[in-house]
């Protein structure tokens, strides 16, 4: 893997992983835990979430980077299917978590 997909998955970890924590209700913290667990299976558990707590940003602003690391994965060879089906599980996510 190079080092760039590697920073890049990290990225995403870290935005899912930090959508996961902001949720305001249980049932869209596990969805976005499923999320990210899909993320690791494409990858095979090959990367570690950065540290995503000093930038306090919104929940829209989140989603719209795990967006943008994910689609951005495909350049490195993820299959555009999988790609698909990770941002349909956070739109999931992302509809159980709204007010």
């Amino acid at each position: 893997m190079l080092l760039a997909h590697y920073v890049l998955l990290s990225e995403a970890r870290s935005y899912v992983a930090a959508l996961a924590n902001n949720t305001t209700t249980p049932e869209a913290c596990s969805a976005y835990d499923l999320a990210l667990i899909e993320l690791d299976l494409v990858h095979g558990d090959d990367a570690f979430a950065l540290d995503a707590t000093e930038h306090a940003v919104g929940r829209d602003v989140l989603m719209a980077l795990a967006i943008s690391a994910v689609e951005r994965l495909t350049t490195y060879g993820v299959d555009a299917l999988h790609s698909e089906l990770l941002l349909a599980s956070l739109e999931d996510a992302r509809a159980l978590d709204m007010p």
